[in-house]
């Protein structure tokens, strides 16, 4: 409590938080405000019989819901930043920027990921808009109206990347973990007032049950988010003139966790697709579009096979974006270069061997965690029988992580102004 009035009795750290706070209202002003031509009774009947869109519609910060000019929200940019990354795969100057030039290669990988997400927000944009259509959600415009609807909603997603960007620039949080944050936060309420309609005493074993598997998640969240393996670095002892460097040492973190909720998204994803390519195919074709929705409906609505692979596709997309994005080879000739060394390890190729297989080991623990914080709705429902009251635990992952996150960047910036003297 102290540590958080401190935040308001810093004039500059008080003023980003209240800018960040400005720059999220209009976030959700943003995604109330509809775009033309919306049914908002046949938007809402379609939305809770489309588990796809309502899952799209998490990422987009709650305005896909209202099909608002944010209805993307941030989610052009994730699916860029996601295929930058496998890029680095295929292209080794993608790699090199992303791995070997430091702050600079970032900076421009970062840069090429906004540019790509203005032809991924047009595609997508395109894309809902003539489903909907299809579906008669929304009437069909003229296509002077329906360009003009592509753009709107585009620019909608463009403006959102702004607004995150905007926000991270104060340093107290990621922007677009923030954005999606509020999205959630703002679906509360309903949450709630839902759960407590459909409340019944001879339930409330059930409930209790639910609160307390909430509690025990968010404390495995917490510390799946924050368990590492602490790898002891030495460095060698060099001399330069008359002067002695090195000869200290370190540790190199590696998280349990490496790829965060990214394996969740990827796997749904996967999960889904059957629902919209029956979709798609309905545009064409009604009766093989019946016929592939027929299919996805029996494969969602077994929720043991359905349960299962979706902890397999956790698990090994887990396993797989960790790879991206952890480099063992990168790791071992930076490290050689910068003098430093594991005990016991050789530099060069064995350290490279050693990095693989610590990462191999904890990103085991860190897979079927998360393939378990994925199957625990489908858990929940069949230990308590509510059908209304679940627990999302991606929604959860998101919330814990974002919140730890902002929580370590204030503080930082409050440890930095306790040595300038806070009274």
């Amino acid at each position: 409590m102290n540590r958080l009035l401190q935040i308001f009795k810093v004039p500059e750290l008080r003023n980003k938080v209240l800018t960040v706070a400005g720059l999220l209202v209009a976030y959700r002003v943003l995604a109330a405000i509809p775009i033309p031509g919306v049914d908002a009774a046949k938007l809402a009947n379609y939305f809770s019989s489309n588990q796809l869109l309502g899952f799209l519609n998490f990422f987009s910060g709650g305005g896909l819901s209202t099909l608002s000019v944010v209805m993307l929200g941030v989610g052009p940019y994730i699916t860029s930043t996601i295929v930058m990354q496998l890029l680095t795969i295929i292209f080794p100057r993608m790699k090199e920027m992303y791995y070997e030039e430091g702050a600079r290669g970032q900076a421009k990988f970062n840069q090429y990921s906004r540019m790509l997400t203005v032809p991924f927000a047009l595609v997508q944009a395109y894309g809902f808009l003539t489903l909907l259509i299809s579906q008669n959600v929304i009437a069909r415009p003229d296509p002077f109206d329906f360009l003009r609807n592509v753009l709107v909603i585009a620019c909608g997603s463009m403006i959102a990347l702004w607004l995150g960007e905007l926000i991270t620039e104060q340093k107290i949080g990621n922007g677009i973990s923030l954005i999606i944050l509020a999205g959630i936060i703002s679906r509360l309420p309903s949450s709630i007032g839902l759960a407590l309609a459909s409340f019944t005493p001879a339930l409330l074993p059930a409930y209790v049950g639910f609160v307390a598997v909430g509690i025990a998640l968010i404390a495995g969240i917490v510390y799946l988010n924050e368990g590492e393996r602490k790898i002891p670095i030495a460095y060698a002892r060099r001399v330069r003139g008359n002067k002695m460097y090195g000869g200290s040492s370190s540790y190199l973190p590696l998280k349990v966790n490496q790829a965060g909720m990214i394996p969740l998204i990827f796997a749904i994803s996967v999960l889904l697709f059957p629902q919209f390519a029956a979709q798609i195919v309905s545009v064409f074709s009604a009766s093989w579009g019946l016929k592939v929705a027929a299919l996805a409906s029996a494969f969602v609505n077994n929720q043991l096979i359905y349960g299962i692979v979706y902890f397999m596709l956790v698990f090994l997309f887990t396993y797989f974006y960790t790879a991206i994005t952890f480099n063992p080879e990168e790791i071992a000739k930076n490290l050689q270069r910068s003098g430093g060394f594991v005990p016991g390890i050789r530099p060069g190729e064995n350290t490279e061997k050693f990095f693989g297989t610590i990462v191999n080991r904890i990103t085991f623990f860190g897979a079927a965690f998360l393939g378990f914080i994925a199957i625990l709705p489908i858990i929940v429902q069949r230990l308590t029988g509510i059908a209304v009251v679940t627990i999302s635990g991606t929604a959860i992952l998101i919330v814990v992580a974002v919140a730890l996150e902002t929580m370590r960047q204030i503080d930082s910036q409050l440890t930095v102004r306790e040595y300038e003297g806070i009274e």
